[in-house]
């Protein structure tokens, strides 16, 4: 039994150090995988190759390849990939299956934007509560998610603990709606407040969205076609 644990507790370790070698790009696309592969199964395909695949997605059969061997080995050669099998591979990898939940700090035109039209759901999330000052709106249920006075934040979230906190407050009360949420143990901020959060807590990760960012990226691109 002791060397049948010794092998187990092995193999665990080196799984573990592929997945801490797993570069950002290859994180970010993960994704783009999620997003393919789900069209692809939702169409009825059942196998692709590689090389498909990568066509698909603007990328390199041995790009493919390569991203996907940093967590296993799914493919096989001469029949290519499940999609299927994949797809459930791909979403395990992604923490979709862990039941993750989020709060919302931030009702105003962009948070009920959020809560209206983002489906937390498809990406693994679900989205249990939202929080603001405003009395009117307050005590609402917007698309299925009860609003709550920002001062119940700590008191919620004792009660029910959430995976990530998003930020649709304004700049001003940014960093400290964030530090409130991880003081009441959430482990991921997805901000929105077009400035960038410099916390450097250890188990916490910040996401922060600028969709300025996007569209001067494509100003720049298409600034050199011209």
């Amino acid at each position: 039994m002791d060397i049948i644990k010794r092998d187990i507790d092995i193999e665990s370790v080196i799984e573990e150090m592929r997945k801490q070698n797993v570069s950002t790009a290859v994180i970010r696309r993960l994704p783009r995988y999620y997003r393919h592969l789900n069209e692809l199964d939702r169409a009825g395909m059942v196998r692709i190759s590689s090389s498909a695949l990568g066509r698909s997605m603007g990328l390199t059969a041995s790009q493919i390849r390569q991203d996907l061997s940093c967590f296993g080995e799914f493919g096989q050669q001469g029949y290519g990939y499940n999609v299927g099998t994949l797809l459930r591979e791909v979403m395990e990898i992604l923490g979709m299956d862990r039941g993750h939940t989020a709060v919302l700090a931030g009702v105003g035109n962009l948070g009920r934007a959020l809560i209206e039209n983002f489906d937390f759901t498809w990406s693994g999330f679900q989205l249990k509560a939202a929080f603001d000052v405003r009395p009117e709106i307050v005590g609402q249920i917007i698309a299925g998610t009860p609003i709550f006075h920002v001062d119940q934040l700590e008191n919620y979230l004792k009660e029910h603990p959430a995976s990530v906190g998003v930020l649709t407050v304004p700049r001003s009360i940014a960093v400290e709606t964030a530090e409130r949420m991880i003081r009441s143990q959430v482990k991921g901020i997805w901000n929105f407040t077009n400035m960038d959060l410099n916390i450097h807590e250890p188990g916490i990760v910040v996401e922060d969205v600028h969709f300025s960012d996007s569209l001067q990226t494509l100003s720049y691109l298409i600034s050199e076609e011209a």
